[in-house]
């Protein structure tokens, strides 16, 4: 179905995103030519490097070099860009910061930022995608006899456990957080484990890192003192989610980050099963 809109196109045509979720729905939407700067971690889609100026990283921004590209919206996220948005607003940008933490709360993004394009019905049928896969994963993980115990890592100096989004993604996958009392805390500093041992307690079956940055070290995780007791260093299930397909809150984690989740329990299971 295509898209009613006007010759002039009273929507946005300068697009500035400040990180890569925006990014990569504008894409996926065919609505990639309205932007102008994207975020120097955008890594989805990966023409997006090669076709867009970069102009932020996550919490600093080159302003004057987005004022440059005389944007009409720009497009972030959370309170940490705060600051970026400030300035920007200062400048008589309109800007947009978006905060969803849930898969819920990806899907709405999608619809939203599809409307504010004038791209709704395609954004339409794009979340409606997306909410089929996680049926479909969800549909597979029911039949599952066992659910392993699951302790996903976001980052290890401190360690810090996994954000809402990915918990329940987590779920949907087929397996159990080991901390869903901590997934619901916005603040990556608020999700800090004080105390290495308390995973050990834990007992997880399966460990996921994906550490913001830089590459997951399983062999380093099994090497710390007394995780050798956990169930999941004892079968060595420790494995990487790459963090563009997990960490951030958009149409990848839904997509690709759950897929990984689900496979990797999948073959768990089977193998308890066996």
């Amino acid at each position: 179905m295509t898209e009613h809109r006007s010759p002039a196109d009273h929507y946005p045509q300068r697009i500035v995103c400040l990180t890569e979720e925006p990014t990569e729905v504008l894409y996926a939407l065919g609505e990639e030519h309205r932007i102008v700067g994207i975020s120097g971690f955008t890594v989805r889609p990966a023409r997006a490097r090669k076709e867009k100026p970069k102009v932020s990283a996550f919490t600093s921004a080159k302003i004057d070099e987005i004022l440059k590209l005389q944007p009409d919206f720009v497009i972030g996220f959370s309170d940490i860009q705060a600051d970026i948005a400030r300035e920007l607003i200062k400048a008589g940008v309109e800007v947009w910061i978006s905060n969803h933490r849930s898969v819920d709360g990806i899907l709405a993004y999608i619809r939203r930022l599809g409307a504010m394009v004038g791209a709704s019905v395609k954004a339409e049928a794009y979340a409606r995608q997306a909410e089929r896969h996680i049926a479909q994963v969800q549909a597979a993980a029911a039949q599952f006899k066992r659910r392993p115990r699951v302790y996903f890592e976001e980052w290890d100096e401190p360690l810090i456990t996994g954000i809402r989004w990915v918990a329940e993604l987590v779920r949907i996958a087929g397996g159990d957080d080991v901390f869903p009392q901590m997934a619901g805390e916005s603040l990556a500093r608020q999700r800090i484990l004080a105390d290495p041992h308390e995973v050990v307690a834990q007992a997880p079956d399966i460990i996921f890192g994906s550490w913001c940055g830089k590459r997951f070290r399983p062999e380093r995780v099994a090497a710390r003192p007394g995780w050798e007791a956990m169930p999941a260093v004892r079968h060595g299930d420790l494995y990487e989610i790459k963090s563009p397909i997990i960490l951030q809150p958009g149409p990848a984690a839904l997509l690709d980050g759950l897929e990984a989740m689900h496979q990797v329990i999948a073959q768990w299971v089977a193998r308890q099963d066996g």
